[in-house]
């Protein structure tokens, strides 16, 4: 008797309450290990695969995609591998083999979601439907004259075409590199033993992937996100509201009547920050990482903050008290495809500026892919907007719950700009920071932004603040 356990949906942060099921990767059927991703995920700000507990196959999902679903729910069952014999009447030969197999893993304890737990065996994968079988049995496919439809390749080169929805098969260590690298592992072809992808698959993907783009760079762009056009005659149209935009607008909500907001402005000659940035480019220390103004303005918050700790502060109205951070987890919004979400950058104020630029961009990548991790989402202590990216010279920013201020950076624009009495063009960008009067008072306020224009204006005023 095949032994069925029923995996619930668990908290992949604290206090998460619900999460709707995006997409699965896996089906009826579907033999499955410890540590298989099975589906997609999404909470209130991110979006997050889920392993697999269970090594057995697939017996019924039990949450469509779409569907929204309370923390402990049951999402998906999944049989022992004693079920996977009994649904293979072509292997009768080998049936009281696998039962047994399967019988021993029963009695084996659940491994822990942490790399790969121990294997009895290799497990036979079910073919799919559409799938050729060596590429089941996880053997090399012959070589693809063309790449794959999201990629461009020319006819010297090899990229490996998608593989079929399924549970992708990799360490964590294999899934980072593949992250890092921008690459789908759906779309690599395993060589490790049981269809494990293995490093060296990742890395001989990308350098066939950089091959292609190499030999036909004009080909090479973004897609265009396709515009929403309404259905013939449609007059309205009604979206549900979850999510990203459900947790963004519970949030502003009660920021917004509960903090009183003030925003104050500063118009700043930041020339002599963009000539920094140009003349930091070309250093060794910034050779693989990307150095924009913004790294430079956060820099200037983190050491403006050192003067003027009411701005990485909390409102404790429950205690009567005003919780000054000693830390800061610079949180930066972003805006992505799902909605506004604001991942932070835990321990910020430790990091040098080459650390700092890489730490934005690294979080910026994946905020837009929808990646981010709960825990980035949790525990920010000061914000920065760039709405600058946008072409907008300012806003007055609505503070996160929970913090005492946030600034908003707009853009740098070459505008007229009196100098020494005459009129000049200066690259000038204006600086709206946004507080929590009952935690910061005017002066405060005036005097961390003071200090964030003054090293915006003339960066050496940062070594007055280090």
């Amino acid at each position: 008797m095949a032994n069925v356990r029923e995996f619930k949906l668990p908290d992949v942060g604290e206090g998460l309450v619900e999460a709707e099921i995006v997409s699965w990767r896996v089906k009826p059927g579907d033999t499955v290990q410890v540590n298989d991703i099975i589906v997609e995920i999404e909470t209130a700000k991110s979006l997050v695969e889920l392993p697999c507990p269970y090594a057995g196959t697939v017996t019924e999902l039990l949450a469509s995609e779409g569907q929204t679903v309370p923390v402990g729910t049951p999402i998906i069952r999944v049989a022992d591998g004693a079920a996977a014999a009994e649904e293979e009447p072509s292997e009768k030969a080998s049936g009281q083999a696998t039962s047994e197999q399967g019988a021993a893993k029963a009695e084996e304890p659940t491994a822990m979601l942490v790399g790969y737990g121990p294997r009895a065996g290799a497990v036979r994968r079910r073919r799919r439907r559409g799938v050729p079988a060596h590429a089941a049995a996880g053997e090399a496919s012959p070589p693809l004259a063309n790449a794959s439809p999201t990629s461009t390749a020319a006819p010297t080169a090899e990229v490996p075409a998608p593989r079929a929805e399924g549970p992708v098969r990799a360490k964590p260590p294999v899934r980072k590199l593949a992250k890092d690298l921008g690459i789908d592992l759906r779309e690599v072809r395993p060589s490790g033993g049981d269809g494990v992808i293995t490093r060296a698959d990742v890395e001989a993907y990308a350098a066939a992937r950089a091959q292609a783009v190499a030999a036909a760079p004009e080909a090479v762009a973004a897609a265009p996100t396709p515009a929403w056009t309404p259905e013939r005659g449609e007059r309205e149209t009604r979206i549900p509201i979850r999510g990203v935009r459900r947790a963004t607008a519970e949030a502003v909500t009660r920021s917004a009547f509960t903090a009183p907001h003030v925003t104050e402005w500063v118009t700043v000659d930041a020339s002599a920050t963009v000539e920094l940035v140009a003349r930091l480019r070309e250093r060794r220390e910034f050779a693989s990482v990307k150095l924009t103004p913004l790294a430079v303005v956060a820099k200037a918050c983190l050491l403006a903050l050192r003067r003027t700790p009411e701005l990485n502060a909390t409102w404790d109205e429950a205690a009567g008290e005003i919780v000054l951070k000693h830390y800061v987890n610079l949180g930066i919004a972003a805006a992505t495809p799902r909605g506004l979400t604001v991942p932070n950058i835990k321990d910020a104020d430790r990091l040098s500026l080459p650390d700092l630029a890489r730490a934005i961009s690294e979080l910026a990548t994946t905020a837009r892919e929808g990646k981010t991790p709960p825990a980035d989402m949790q525990g920010t202590t000061f914000t920065i907007t760039n709405v600058g990216v946008f072409g907008v010279d300012g806003g007055t920013p609505i503070l996160n719950p929970g913090e005492s201020g946030i600034l908003a950076f707009g853009a740098i624009r070459k505008q007229p700009w009196v100098v020494d009495d005459e009129v000049v063009p200066r690259w000038v960008t204006t600086l709206a920071l946004s507080f929590d009067h009952r935690v910061v008072d005017g002066e405060q306020g005036s005097r961390f932004l003071t200090d964030v224009a003054g090293i915006i204006e003339d960066p050496a005023n940062a070594l007055l603040l280090a």
